[in-house]
């Protein structure tokens, strides 16, 4: 497995588009969260509360979650695009293992990044509205939060990859499931409407970058449990379609 690793780090790192997808994933990260910090503190007629300096500080990561996604698609996309997973198949003859590493690679990657972009992003945002009373477990808290909420995203992308081997339609599907769908099903009507609401997607994996204080009934880490639910029934049906399917 530690060469499976060792190889998809090598493809990782030696693709452009991979820096440039997380060079993109910072700047939108940092660059949305200092703008509407900006906007906020201009409009706020007061101090502005904790919370709310928070949450505006990390409002890139609705943007940036759709280049992390973009990423993990084209992970294992830009293999089937090539042809480069034949070789990779032959390489490793037990597809589950190389599936396996490339989300180890992709997971340990993102995660670095995405948390240090999301402290930067809180850095930048906090330094503009300067509300009183942060913590550096508020500071913690948010940035890990981002830094996980993100990952789970790109690992979502990773999964729709490998389920649709095309990058046009994974992108897509990626789209469609982590921006539009989840901002849809809250115009839903009705108690069972706001339940779906609350249990689709990315309207409860968001949530680990709160404090559970709004109006949703799950807890930070029980949404982010819900979101890694939905990516876990991906991934296995990708694991599954991966074993069957030729390359």
């Amino acid at each position: 497995m530690i060469d499976i690793i060792r190889s998809e780090w090598t493809k990782l790192r030696s693709v452009r588009s991979t820096l440039w997808t997380l060079a993109a994933t910072a700047a939108m990260m940092i660059g949305f969260g200092a703008l509407l910090s900006f906007a906020v503190k201009e409009n706020a007629e007061g101090p502005v509360d904790v919370q709310n300096a928070l949450m505006t500080s990390l409002t890139g990561a609705m943007f940036a979650s759709l280049s992390i996604a973009a990423l993990g698609v084209l992970v294992i996309s830009g293999e089937y695009r090539t042809g480069g997973i034949r070789t990779s198949l032959l390489a490793v003859p037990r597809r589950l293992h190389l599936l396996a590493g490339k989300a180890v690679v992709f997971t340990v990657t993102s995660l670095v990044v995405c948390t240090l972009a999301a402290a930067g992003a809180l850095a930048a945002g906090l330094a503009i509205t300067q509300p009183a009373g942060v913590t550096t477990g508020d500071l913690v808290r948010s940035a890990v939060g981002a830094g996980l909420y993100l990952t789970a995203c790109g690992l979502f992308g990773l999964a729709l990859g490998t389920l649709v081997r095309h990058t046009a339609g994974a992108l897509v599907t990626a789209i469609a499931l982590i921006l539009v769908l989840p901002t849809v099903v809250t115009q839903l009507p009705g108690k069972w409407g706001r339940t779906v609401a609350e249990y689709f997607t990315t309207n409860a994996g968001q949530l680990i970058m709160t404090d559970g204080g709004g109006p949703s009934s799950l807890s930070p880490w029980g949404g982010f449990a819900v979101y890694l639910a939905w990516i876990a029934v991906a991934a296995v049906a990708a694991g599954v379609l991966l074993h069957r399917r030729d390359a």
